[in-house]
Parts: structure tokens; sequence; C-alpha cells
């Protein structure tokens, strides 16, 4: 299987990483804005393949195997010979939609087109590509090469068989897929988002600090993170696109961002990837 993955930031990088692994895949394309994104994209996903072979979770052959796999371009074009292309560019709904109907003119019409959103609607995107039948949600989970879930996420016009596909290759990935119907926020998030919003507004009103909010939930109710540090993992961007995409499609309040939410992104204070966010890094 030939695949093409749309994208080079850290979900791209870590998406390639697990596939380029996989005994079902043959060849990974990775497409970015720019060659210099592409190149870094790979050189990433070499360096953590590399540090799988040094512990032993992989042997030295199947490291070099696995990143013979990966190529780099800048051209939407190379997705034509792909089996299955995956979208995996920032969580914005307009510029998921415009690459979508930049893809159009490339695909053939059995390709399966899946996108990483971890929010936003795969019927809005299968209705700019001429075989909606074959466009799914394949949500991975930040780091894609830890997370065990993936959900499989169905359109309007997904069809079963494509479905069965992408249950069938998740699986040989070594994830546990859940199928969803398409729905705001899905599963995962439509829960875990609120509950980091919640927390936001805890720490907002001083009840407790940010160290004691998160202290709370791992050791109340068991949960391997607190809500403010998987916050900055996530990108308090990224949390706050899928906030507003919550709150859009459903106008429920309790889906409404905390103003502090907003200030943290506007100071640019994402989390990890800025180095700053509820906590330094």
């Amino acid at each position: 299987m030939e695949v093409s993955i749309v994208g080079s930031g850290t979900m791209a990088t870590g998406i390639a990483q697990v596939l380029c692994l996989s005994n079902e895949v043959s060849r990974v394309n990775l497409i970015a804005r720019t060659e210099d994104k592409a190149i870094a994209s790979k050189s990433t996903c070499e360096k953590n393949i590399s540090r799988l072979a040094r512990k032993g979770k992989v042997s030295v052959e199947q490291s070099s195997m696995a990143i013979e796999k990966v190529f780099c371009f800048t051209e939407l074009a190379t997705v034509c010979n792909s089996d299955l292309i995956i979208e995996a560019i920032a969580e914005d709904f307009i510029a998921k939609m415009e690459l979508f109907s930049k893809l159009a003119q490339f695909i053939s019409e059995s390709v399966i087109v899946a996108s990483n959103t971890s929010s936003l609607s795969i019927t809005a995107f299968g209705s700019v590509l001429p075989n909606p039948q074959n466009v799914i949600g394949l949500h991975f989970f930040n780091p894609a090469p830890v997370m065990e879930l993936v959900e499989i996420v169905v359109g309007h016009e997904t069809s079963p068989e494509v479905v069965g596909k992408l249950q069938v290759l998740t699986k040989s990935l070594g994830k546990s897929p859940v199928v969803v119907q398409e729905a705001p926020g899905f599963v995962v998030n439509r829960m875990l988002i609120p509950m980091i919003n919640e927390a936001v507004s805890i720490l907002a009103e001083g009840v407790a600090s940010a160290e004691d909010i998160d202290k709370a939930m791992k050791l109340g109710a068991h949960h391997p993170m607190g809500p403010l540090a998987l916050a900055d993992l996530i990108g308090n961007d990224v949390n706050l696109s899928i906030m507003e995409s919550l709150y859009k499609e459903t106008g429920d309040p309790k889906y409404r961002a905390h103003p502090l939410l907003r200030k943290m992104v506007r100071a640019n204070c994402l989390g990890r990837k800025t180095k700053r966010g509820f906590f330094e890094y």
C-alpha cells in the first residue's frame, strides 16, 4: 500500500512513523508546503525510528527498511498513485476545505481519502471530492506512535467497505480503532475538551493553582496526566479551535471557551510547542 500524508507537523510526522514501520505499507509520501518542512519531518521520523532500534524495540533491519519507505515532496500531484491519502494539516476548517478542493483534481475514484481532524466534518470534506463514499476520518491521537486509540469517523456518504478496510489497517498498525458516526467532537474530544475548559475556569477563578488542579485529577481520578498539562501537550490553539467547533455546531454553552484560554492563545502560550502554556517547558 502506498500512503500519502499531507502535512509536516507533529501529527503528520507521528503518523508517518507508524505507517512506515508497518509491513502493510510499501511507501510513505510526506507532502509539505516547503521542501525544508518536508525534509525536517522526515528527519524527525528517522531519528525516532533509530531511537526505537537503539532501545531494541525494533530491529536495525526493520528501522532501515522503514526509513527507506519515506519520501519528501511539495507537490499535491504526488498523491496520484496513492491507495490512501491522509490529511494532517492544522485544525482549521477553511484550510482543510481548500486542501480537499485542490486534491479533487489529482485523485482517482478508488483512493481512500482520510482526515486526521479531531472535531471537524468529514461530510463537508467529502462534498468537494469526486468520491465522497471513500472519504473518512482517521483520528490518531498525540503522540501517534504511542497512543493506541484511533477514531474512525463515518461521514454521511462514507461506505461500510471503506470503514472495514480502515479497521483492518489500523489494527495491523497495532492500534485499537473505534468507529464513530460523525458528530461534533466525535467521542474523546466531546468529553475531554470540556474537562480541560473547566480546569481553565477553576484556575481563572483562583480556586487552586495549575499544579494542584493537575495533582487533584491525577491522584483523585487516576488520570495519568492532569488536564492543564494535557492542554499544553495538545496545544492551546488546538483546544480553542475544538471548543469553537463544538460551540458552533451545537450552540450548547457548556462548549463555550473560557476567556483565559483565548487570552493564552493570543499571548502565544500554546503549551509545549512554544515552551509556555499553563506550565513552563
